[in-house]
């Protein structure tokens, strides 16, 4: 659900530190846009942890990066995200953290599961897709549960451009990620 107060309010990370702090609730601004979404569904949460169970796999045999799952993403005032999973080489890690735990730059790779309401797939797939692709992330991915597929974006000519759309017998591989591969459908709770 989008809220934005009043036409012409921008808002910001300090606005942020003002709303009361409530575990089932996530707010995330987006070029000024204040965006609160509740706590999502269980099988929405049990996608996230398995996208990210199958790139910690992967890291750790690799060892060329670290998937984060919920990050927080401070690309500036106006523009702090909380991606479902992000992965992030290395050698910018530490160069993208801060004191608070927060990337305050591009990770390489980042996924959203999409939810249900239409104000959430619009964030996902126009206003963050927007985001990542003018602040230089390398590969978006969005996963829908529901269908179980995967829509896979990646920068060309200085923009994400859906590349493809994979569904469960379908097998992601990335030029980010050498040597990785899953079948899509394990993504997916049963």
């Amino acid at each position: 659900m989008s809220q934005e107060m009043a036409q012409g309010v921008r808002w910001t990370v300090h606005d942020i530190d003002l709303l009361p702090e409530n575990e089932g609730i996530r707010y995330e601004i987006i070029d000024g846009e204040l965006f609160v979404t509740r706590a999502p569904h269980s099988r929405h949460q049990q996608t996230c942890g398995r996208i990210f169970q199958y790139l910690n796999s992967w890291s750790e045999e690799s060892g060329l990066g670290e998937p984060i799952p919920s990050p927080g993403v401070l690309f500036s005032e106006a523009d702090n995200v909380v991606p479902d999973v992000v992965w992030v080489r290395k050698e910018t890690y530490m160069q993208l953290i801060d004191e608070q735990g927060h990337l305050t730059g591009a990770p390489e790779l980042v996924v959203e599961v999409i939810s249900q309401g239409q104000q959430d797939q619009r964030r996902d797939r126009e206003a963050k897709l927007k985001l990542y692709s003018s602040r230089g992330v390398q590969e978006y991915w969005i996963a829908d549960w529901r269908s179980r597929k995967l829509e896979v974006y990646r920068r060309e000519s200085a923009q994400l451009k859906l590349v493809a759309t994979l569904f469960s017998n379908d097998t992601v591989t990335s030029s980010l990620l050498p040597g990785f591969s899953c079948l899509v459908d394990r993504f997916f709770p049963k």
